[in-house]
């Protein structure tokens, strides 16, 4: 029988850095930005010692400091993180598999077997023989239901989620346990009556294509019965977009000098686009206010390009957007390519 499978390493980045220092094994450990909570950055990942005091990623240093003042900052350090990825996915893939990868901490895998929790303790011992990691597996029949399965058998476990155990387990769940559903779409779903993955699954189609638009109404009444793509590909993924953001240390309040740094950015990612060597199509900006308000604008270039100063000037375009009367903590710019689907 063909199965799928989610491998989810368990906190990944905090394990990568904590296997450079075993001293560190069983303390509060965050890790992001330069490792300095006096510094303006969020966290990437924090361990689970450190997610008891409530520390979560995307949470502003200073905030995890307070929480957790005794804990460990560490920098980030991206390319160690991609090189132990690609021994992880080594690993998997010496097994008989197809593995897609969906980040340096998480994959699909593939597979015709008729033990599919005997494959999984295989994945297992791979990935810890090689790494010494310990990594969770969702076992599922198709990707949505091995993507939730992971989250119930970590940290480090196996489970099976599958139509036969899909109203069981997720029946009275509210929507936002379902991948792919976030908060905003969770209110908009109780604003119809919608509050479990039970009450997704019998939502009237015409309501939710009224509410969502004729694809994404559909497509969560399915997620609500647990319906999805089974297909593992090996196909290397392929980037939607290219970006670059800079936090800034000093609150930014001159609109010159924020137009200055949206240029700087937009050099950087231009010249991303050079190398990745595909033209931009649609070009975006990110503006933090301060405190912590995020906003983005973007726009379709008039034809697709690679070219820096086109990326510039349609940055600057943008950036006029933006009514910036209030000081400004970080500045990104993107650039997107072609969608080729």
């Amino acid at each position: 029988m063909k199965w799928v499978l989610h491998v989810d390493l368990d906190q990944f980045i905090a394990a990568v850095e904590i296997a450079r220092r075993p001293e560190l094994r069983g303390k509060p450990v965050v890790v992001g930005g330069n490792g300095d909570p006096t510094e303006r950055a969020v966290v990437a990942t924090a361990s689970y010692e450190a997610r008891e005091f409530g520390i979560q990623s995307g949470m502003p240093l200073r905030i995890a400091a307070k929480r957790c003042p005794d804990a460990v900052f560490l920098p980030s350090d991206p390319p160690a993180y991609l090189e132990v990825s690609e021994h992880v996915m080594a690993a998997v893939r010496e097994l008989p598999v197809v593995v897609e990868v969906l980040g340096w901490d998480e994959a699909f895998v593939g597979a015709e077997t008729d033990d599919p929790e005997a494959l999984a303790v295989s994945i297992k011992d791979a990935v810890a023989r090689e790494t010494g990691l310990s990594c969770a597996v969702g076992i599922g029949d198709n990707k949505l239901r091995a993507k939730l399965a992971t989250g119930f058998g970590k940290p480090g476990g196996i489970f099976r989620l599958t139509q036969a155990n899909w109203w069981e387990v997720m029946a009275s769940r509210p929507t936002d346990a379902l991948w792919g559903i976030g908060g905003k779409t969770t209110k908009k779903l109780a604003e119809l009556g919608i509050h479990t993955v039970l009450d997704l699954a019998g939502a009237d189609a015409a309501a939710l294509a009224a509410r969502f638009g004729p694809k994404t109404g559909p497509w969560l009444r399915l997620l609500g019965g647990g319906i999805s793509d089974a297909e593992v590909s090996a196909t290397p993924y392929v980037a939607r977009s290219r970006s670059r953001e800079t936090t800034f240390q000093r609150d930014l309040t001159d609109p010159a000098e924020m137009a200055a740094e949206v240029s700087a950015l937009a050099k950087r990612v231009s010249q991303d686009v050079l190398d990745e060597g595909r033209p931009a199509a649609r070009v975006a900006v990110k503006v933090r206010f301060v405190p912590f308000l995020t906003h983005t604008h973007s726009i379709t270039l008039p034809e697709p390009t690679s070219d820096a100063g086109e990326i510039d000037r349609a940055a600057q375009e943008v950036l006029a957007m933006f009514e910036l009367t209030r000081a400004v903590r970080l500045l990104g710019v993107r650039a997107e390519f072609l969608r080729e689907d």
